[in-house]
């Protein structure tokens, strides 16, 4: 890899070499390495763009890499991941996609990832998404998420995007079984005129199952932002919907929550809160001797955390 590529790798796996463990680099539309376990193996599709990963039965303290880069300016993919996850698993896995456009063409990345989680198994899943170039052309990634979490598993789901992003449409689907846990940690910031549209959809289908879906948002500049969530009670079971953002300049903010109780015993609740830096936090800071971008950056810095 060169010096870009290595960059990107950095910032969307936080990986400054190959990773221990199972993985699968992507770059400019191709696999370029890999490497499976004795408990995790990778597989290309035969049938479309992409790979299945088979996690074994009682697989414990492993990770998978599966990082996309893309320096390869008017480039434009859609690739399709799967992942198998057997009964009693705790894993984690590392995805990401990071785009360096330096030409005037728009580079595109759509990638739909599925998870099949299987009983009792927890995963913690990490999803980051970079941009960076000082060309013209647009970088625009379209991620896909759905999952399916079989009885007592749990999903702990992060994702985070910062920068150089200039349009994305973001889409979570679950649907959760008898005892299944859902978490899920959204982190995204917007500028200049970028576009970003978060939409999560959770279906609470088995008794005792829980989601909890929180989004930490900052929009900066004239960039636009909106957040759906939808979360359908189905059984006995606890919902949580939050979406806290801060707007600055002429960023516009819209947040757009929606709990559905089908079941007597569904319990769910939704959160929304749009507003900006309030002005003694900046007078605080400032005090110790921080300029007002600097006290800016710091209050953003530590919301975002």
């Amino acid at each position: 890899m060169d010096e870009i590529q290595k960059t990107l790798l950095m910032q969307v796996a936080d990986l400054h070499e190959v990773p221990a463990g199972a993985y699968n680099i992507r770059s400019n539309g191709q696999s370029v390495d890999r490497r499976s376990t004795e408990h995790i193996e990778i597989v290309t599709k035969e049938d479309k763009p992409g790979i299945d990963i088979f996690i074994k039965p009682g697989t414990k303290k492993e990770s998978v890499h599966i990082p996309v880069l893309m320096t390869q300016t008017g480039l434009k993919e859609l690739v399709y991941n799967d992942f198998h996850i057997g009964d009693d698993c705790d894993i984690t896995i590392v995805a990401g996609c990071g785009i360096h456009n330096g030409g005037d063409k728009t580079s595109e990345h759509s990638g739909i990832h599925t998870f099949y989680v299987g009983k009792n198994s927890k995963l913690k899943y990490v999803e980051k998404h970079y941009g960076s170039g000082e060309g013209t052309g647009e970088s625009i990634m379209n991620p896909e998420t759905v999952v399916e979490l079989d009885e007592n598993s749990y999903m702990e789901m992060d994702t985070v995007q910062i920068r150089g992003v200039d349009s994305t449409e973001r889409v979570t689907r679950a649907k959760l079984g008898r005892g299944a846990q859902l978490v899920v940690k959204e982190k995204l910031m917007t500028h200049g005129r970028q576009k970003a549209v978060t939409s999560f959809y959770v279906d609470l289908d088995g008794e005792g199952s829980s989601a909890n879906v929180i989004s930490r948002s900052v929009a900066r500049d004239e960039s636009e932002q909106t957040f759906y969530s939808h979360i359908n009670g189905n059984n006995q079971c606890a919902g949580h919907s939050e979406c806290d953002a801060i707007i600055m300049d002429r960023a516009v903010v819209r947040a757009i929550p929606e709990i559905t109780a089908n079941h007597i015993d569904a319990s769910l609740i939704h959160e929304a809160a749009i507003g900006k830096i309030a002005g003694e936090q900046l007078i605080k800071l400032m005090t110790l001797g921080l300029t007002e971008t600097e006290a800016e950056e710091q209050i953003v810095n530590g919301f975002l955390k």
